[in-house]
């Protein structure tokens, strides 16, 4: 059973719920449709202790009671854990195969994107979409991004990411139409990664 929430220290989520969750939701359907690109999600509250804005938008817009979410082990049993819980109402699972969601804000110990559910035949929507908190989504070594959504080639540069990122993301995309789909967040910005696309790492 799960521990009963102090809401005393539980922060606000959206003043307009409504109006701001489509806000938000639209811009990560355009993010996902244009990889590489960078949307603002400034506007969104301030996320609790552990959590960038944007991946609290996100959650905010994305997260509901049907999307088991895992939370990596920094983000349990504190204030984002309460916040997630009392405001998206979403099950929490500690079994990455189980994840609609995955936030993962240490990126250090971050588990393989392999871990993680990368659908089947029957399903592959079914798949995780990993929201990894990362330093900036800019200053970092760059990689090139091509495919659908993308004219020509997009060079990005995100910042902090886990070590062998780029060669993990790129065995995850070849198995597309199968693969899970990555939201980089930094603060109040977010650049979507789909399984769509195709990288080109100097070193991968």
């Amino acid at each position: 059973m799960a521990a009963a929430l102090d809401l005393t220290q539980v922060r606000p989520a959206f003043a307009e719920p409504t109006r701001d969750s489509q806000i938000v939701f639209r811009q990560v359907m355009d993010a996902v449709a244009r990889p590489g690109d960078i949307v603002d999600l400034s506007f969104a509250p301030d996320a609790p202790d552990g959590l960038h804005r944007a991946a609290g938008a996100v959650a905010l817009t994305l997260f509901d009671f049907e999307t088991p979410v895992w939370l990596d082990p920094a983000l349990r049993a504190g204030d984002a854990e309460a916040w997630l819980r009392f405001h998206c109402g979403c099950p929490l699972t500690q079994a990455t195969q189980s994840a609609a969601f995955a936030v993962v804000s240490d990126v250090a110990n971050s588990p393989p994107l392999s871990a993680f559910n990368a659908g089947d035949a029957k399903y592959p929507d079914r798949s995780t979409t990993v929201v990894l908190q990362v330093a900036a989504l800019t200053g970092g070594p760059p990689a090139v991004l091509s495919g659908p959504g993308v004219k020509g080639e997009a060079v990005v540069t995100p910042r902090g990411l886990p070590s062998g990122f780029w060669s993990q993301l790129i065995a995850n995309n070849a198995r597309f139409q199968f693969g899970i789909d990555v939201l980089l967040v930094a603060d109040g910005a977010l650049m979507a990664l789909p399984r769509s696309s195709r990288i080109q790492f100097e070193g991968a």
